[in-house]
């Protein structure tokens, strides 16, 4: 532990599983103080319970992000647990794929529901707190937000509105409050088990990337740590894409240019 985020208290959204998990760990690991939330409960004490085993602090709450009286009720909870506020992570998401032309109006509006109204929600409750803090905010994007892909219109312009909505705090909230994004690509969560459930899927889909390979959550945590910590202090408004080289690379098909020397 290098005391990072020492006294720093951090929300994190979707905290149960995956990327958001993996990041509330981060953050007790380096000092901080971490409320963790998503709709079921189970999944967030199994979390609770880890970091608590290591020496960490940690508060589960059950929260429907995309309800605003429960987000209200979410900073209230935190600030009676440990009386400030400092992180803000907007990580929960809700994908409900579809085709376009026969998208249901109520899928499309799921899908923004809770990453990118949960996401304002969360900002604007938090406000206050991470302005007398000099706080920082770190949302979650995708890299569907910069690449167009099969059944994930409605999803992939939610995203794309999370990288937005970062941008455009950066700008009203400097020089108070840091607001950045990251945009992890495929990481091993259970949300890419679900599409990928063995190892012969998985390596496929690792081979499609720069790297190699499928990332670890807590490679995107770190990314998430350093934007949220002091060593980022002149960082706001940026997105970092944290996805194995995934979105810089142009697919100009399938040659191999140094088997042709």
């Amino acid at each position: 532990m290098s005391n990072r985020l020492q006294d720093k208290v951090a929300i994190i959204t979707g905290g149960g599983q995956g990327i958001g998990a993996a990041t509330a760990q981060r953050f007790a690991q380096e000092g901080a103080k971490v409320v963790i939330c998503s709709r079921r409960l189970e999944p967030l004490t199994a979390v609770a319970e880890q970091i608590r085993a290591a020496g960490g602090e940690c508060l589960p709450l059950s929260v429907d992000v995309s309800d605003e009286a429960a987000v209200k009720q979410l900073v209230a909870d935190t600030l009676s647990e440990y009386g400030r506020l400092d992180i803000v992570v907007n990580n929960a998401v809700l994908m409900v794929p579809g085709m376009l032309a026969s998208h249901s109006t109520k899928a499309w509006h799921q899908n923004f529901n809770v990453s990118l109204d949960g996401a304002m929600f969360l900002m604007r409750e938090a406000y206050p707190q991470l302005k007398q803090n000099r706080g920082a905010v770190v949302n979650v994007s995708s890299v569907c937000a910069l690449a167009g892909s099969v059944a994930t219109a409605a999803y992939s312009a939610a995203k794309a509105g999370v990288i937005a909505l970062s941008k455009s705090a950066a700008i009203e909230w400097a020089p108070k409050i840091r607001v950045n994004a990251v945009v992890p690509g495929a990481f091993l969560t259970p949300a890419l088990e679900t599409v990928n459930p063995d190892e012969e899927t998985q390596q496929a889909t690792g081979k499609t990337i720069p790297l190699g390979r499928i990332g670890d959550p807590r490679e995107c945590a770190n990314a998430i740590l350093f934007l949220a910590s002091d060593e980022a202090s002149y960082i706001t408004g940026s997105v970092l894409n944290v996805d194995g080289g995934r979105m810089a690379e142009l697919n100009t098909g399938t040659a191999r240019w140094e088997d042709k020397a």
